[in-house]
C-alpha cells in the first residue's frame, strides 16, 4: 500500500504549477492513495500470458500517403503573429523560471 505525504503532493503541485490549500493537500492525498493501490491491484492481476493492450478492441490505424501541397509562406504564416523574430513566432520564455 502507497502512503502519499502531504509534502510530496505539495511537490506536485508545485511542479504542476497549481495552487492547492492546505485542506486540499489533505484530499489530494488520499485521492492519490486509492489511485496508486488501484493501480498496485492491476499490476498483481496482469499475468505473463496476457498480453499488454492500449485498447480494449483492436485498432487499426489508417495513414495516408504524404503529397506536397501548395501552403503557406513564411511571411504569410508570421503577418497574423502577434511577434515575430528572425522568420519564426515570438513566444514568451516559459523555460528557466526559478521553480
Amino acid at each position: 500500500m502507497s502512503n502519499i505525504s502531504r509534502d510530496e503532493v505539495a511537490h506536485l503541485a508545485k511542479l504542476a504549477r497549481l495552487a492547492v490549500t492546505e485542506k486540499e493537500l489533505d484530499v489530494f492525498a488520499g485521492q492519490l492513495d486509492q489511485i496508486l493501490d488501484s493501480v498496485a491491484k492491476v499490476g498483481e492481476v496482469a499475468a505473463d500470458d496476457i498480453p499488454p493492450t492500449s485498447h480494449a478492441v483492436p485498432l487499426t490505424n489508417v495513414f495516408r500517403a504524404d503529397e506536397v501541397r501548395p501552403s503557406l509562406s513564411q511571411e504569410e504564416s508570421l503577418a497574423g503573429a502577434p511577434a515575430a523574430e528572425e522568420g519564426r513566432f515570438r513566444v514568451p520564455r516559459i523555460l528557466g523560471e526559478e521553480q
